[in-house]
């Protein structure tokens, strides 16, 4: 056994043992669809210089938003309801009431100077009108007359809590300042540096919703009119880790441009019921079976040893969510299954890569011609992978919401699977290739022969890319065909995007959301969203509503229990608000301008532009069949998209290495004819690849039930137009582009 073999092997069984612990000692946060969790009503409150309308509403919303994303709260929902009303739900939360009381505070920061200490009695009086000096108790309760605030939160750039152990002050918050703040900053210390020290007039007071936080007196060694530069401060006062973090967090995330307070905290039921969760489950074990039979079909025992190294793979990406207290929740869950589908492709590339190695260069043994896989094919599964990684790390950078949520999933399923392919099929494929018994039935392994796509394509010898225009016309009116539907049928956007209605219940007898859901489809609404809250409480969500299909809904909900009353209907708000939908919108272009930067420099400029143009082409295709089918564009046709980008530039990437594989070896064939021979020899992974994300992909829609079905069919839709555009798209225009170049 050589060092290298035992050292990935001890990596592979270190990363299963500590997987496996903590999936069995850490429990994974579930959604509010898998398991219910805790929600909060606030209601925005007029003040004397801003009205709570409808805009104040949505204003708020986007600091609440800010403000969860910093709590960690992953996967939340807010959405308007009427004019002055947020829904928040939170799942996986363990304190609701210390999330309720960071998102009901105001969090006006403001700075002043200190004009001196005030009498007791001074408190009480009022003081001259427009006089906007104030009189506050400091940390220690002694009162002190403020100056009007000359700084507020809209000078901080950023605060972040710390802990400073050599001075001895303990748990601090670090603010830098922006803009004009600097000098503002300078300005009031320099002001308050004129008077002696020990004087109250030496102090500056920093103040959140009226509190005075913190009031240091200006060090001695700071002249009057100087001031303190450098643009940031340190506010003290005996904070806890908690209390430091919470008031980062709160200067962070801005002011709420009017006042809100809690008018309701409680539990809520899941939305999806126990029947749909059921089925999703078997939908993905028939799904995994199936993958894992295929893949051992056509490999045979290194086949069998990938899906060894792929239920690793999702052992290991189950205990890093959890490890990280990610919240799942179910088209999580189903990309999170499919993503274990999808990783088959790292092990297709490297065993379809051995198997050209034995039969092209007259390897001696399988076990050589596994080494020489692993290495032709390691440029490939970098190059995908990385460019993966790209677009998951500014979605989670530059998004928020569930896209940021999907940034990280896609992230962790991108490490874990190099580390699966890499470390722990190989270390598994080296141990078995060495085994006397199987060198001497080379065939076992699964890579000592062509295979039966590779056979035939050796036997038939097509030139795909004899006339690339034919196919880049078949692609136009592909794009034309699907993009009319757009302009023709329209979108038809989900609650998510448009708002829609609340109505909720109260019954005389429990009624069960399942039963519920049922009945609303069978009605008419088969997208309703059905929570219950309690024993006596309904919630029905739906799209807009007419005052006559609200009546059916309640009706529906009248046959299932003795009494219904109707306890409020409002109009509720987009959840995906219009702030989230442009930071997707900017994080999308981003990642694709970062991918296309990548693989021009990997690659050339022809294979960046290409790959971009390819996924673009399978966008709008995707969008547009949508349009023409009639299905919702939501949240989860979102994720959907997203992953179907990620599986498109994987693709177009292994064409483009082969590519550029072939062109290093024979420098002197024309253009046309080196990618014709790559698309060839790349086909057998592509379909094999393919496969086996369409096994696991059927399974979900024909098993999964209504909450999968629509994701499914655009991912399995995403997946047949990604296949084809990587192939008759990307290589064919990048032939076109290498000709006017």
């Amino acid at each position: 056994m050589t060092r290298a073999l035992r050292i990935r092997g001890l990596l592979a069984l270190a990363a299963v043992a500590l997987s496996l612990f903590v999936a069995l000692t850490v429990p994974v946060h579930l959604g509010l669809d898998l398991r219910g969790g805790t929600q909060i009503v606030l209601e925005t409150r007029p003040t004397a210089t801003a009205d709570a309308d409808s805009e104040a509403t949505d204003r708020t919303l986007e600091v609440l938003r800010g403000r969860i994303d910093a709590l960690g709260v992953a996967e939340p929902t807010l959405a308007r309801s009427g004019d002055n009303r947020i829904i928040v739900e939170l799942p996986g939360v363990q304190d609701p009431a210390t999330a309720a009381d960071v998102l009901g505070r105001t969090a006006q920061l403001t700075f002043h100077q200190v004009l001196g200490a005030a009498d007791a009695d001074d408190k009480g009086k009022p003081l001259p009108k427009r006089d906007r000096r104030q009189i506050l108790p400091d940390e220690s309760g002694r009162l002190l007359r403020l100056e009007a605030a000359t700084m507020t939160g809209k000078d901080v750039e950023e605060a972040a809590a710390r802990f400073e152990q050599q001075s001895g002050a303990g748990w601090q918050v670090t603010v830098g300042f922006q803009g004009s703040g600097d000098d503002g900053w300078a300005r009031l210390t320099g002001q308050a540096a004129c008077h002696p020290a020990g004087d109250p007039s030496r102090r500056v007071a920093i103040v959140l919703d009226d509190k005075i936080i913190s009031s240091p007196q200006v060090d001695p060694s700071v002249g009057c009119g100087s001031g303190i530069g450098g643009g940031s401060t340190q506010i003290t006062g005996s904070f806890s880790a908690d209390e430091a973090k919470e008031l980062a967090l709160l200067i962070n995330g801005g002011a709420l441009p009017v006042p809100v307070e809690t008018v309701e905290q409680r539990t809520v039921g899941p939305t999806l019921g126990a029947q749909a969760i059921t089925a999703s489950a078997w939908a993905a074990a028939v799904g995994t079976a199936l993958t894992a039979l295929f893949i051992t079909a056509v490999y045979r025992l290194m086949g069998a040893l990938a899906t060894v190294a792929l239920a690793c793979y999702g052992l290991i990406s189950y205990a890093v969510l959890a490890a990280l207290g990610a919240t799942l929740t179910l088209p999580g869950l189903a990309g999170f299954v499919l993503a274990i589908g999808m990783a088959v492709d790292a092990n297709v590339l490297v065993f379809e890569r051995a198997r050209e190695e034995y039969a092209s260069r007259n390897r001696t043994s399988p076990r050589s011609a596994l080494a020489a896989g692993f290495r032709g094919a390691f440029s490939a599964i970098a190059d995908s992978n990385i460019t993966t990684l790209i677009a998951a790390g500014l979605l989670f950078f530059l998004a928020s919401g569930p896209v940021r949520g999907f940034g990280v999933t896609l992230g962790i399923g991108v490490l874990v699977s190099m580390f699966s392919a890499l470390v722990i099929t190989r270390a598994l494929a080296d141990h078995a290739a060495s085994r006397p018994w199987l060198r001497r039935r080379p065939r076992l392994t699964g890579i000592a022969h062509p295979g039966t796509v590779r056979d035939r394509l050796t036997r038939t010898a097509p030139q795909l890319m004899r006339h690339p225009r034919r196919w880049l016309a078949a692609s136009a009116a592909a794009l034309v065909l699907a993009g009319s539907g757009i302009v023709v049928r329209g979108l038809d956007f989900g609650v998510e995007f448009t708002g829609g209605r609340l109505i909720e219940y109260t019954t005389a007898t429990p009624v069960d959301p399942d039963r519920a859901r049922s009945a609303l489809a069978d009605a008419g609404f088969p997208r309703a969203v059905v929570q219950s809250s309690g024993d006596h409480r309904l919630t029905v969500r739906t799209d807009q509503l007419t005052n006559a299909q609200a009546a059916t809904v309640t009706e529906t909900i009248g046959t299932l229990t003795d009494d219904a009353d109707t306890l409020r209907d409002e109009a509720i708000g987009p959840s995906l608000g219009k702030e989230l939908r442009q930071g997707a919108l900017i994080a999308l272009a981003v990642a694709l301008g970062a991918q296309l930067l990548y693989l021009a420099a990997r690659f050339r400029w022809l294979f960046g532009t290409s790959a971009v143009a390819a996924l673009a082409h399978d966008v709008v295709i995707l969008t547009g069949v949508f349009a023409w089918l009639g299905k919702p564009v939501d949240g989860v046709f979102l994720a959907a998209l997203l992953t179907v980008i990620g599986y498109s530039v994987n693709d177009s990437v292994v064409v483009f290495d082969r590519i550029r594989d072939l062109s290093r070896r024979d420098r002197e064939a024309p253009f046309a004819a080196v990618a014709d021979r790559a698309l060839v020899q790349t086909l057998p992974r592509t379909i094999n690849t393919g496969m086996g994300a369409a096994f696991i992909l059927t399974a979900l829609a024909v098993l999964g039930g209504d909450s999968l079905t629509d994701f499914a069919l655009a991912l399995l839709i995403g997946v047949a137009v990604g296949t084809y555009s990587s192939m008759f798209t990307a290589t064919p225009l990048a032939i076109e582009l290498h000709k006017r170049t």
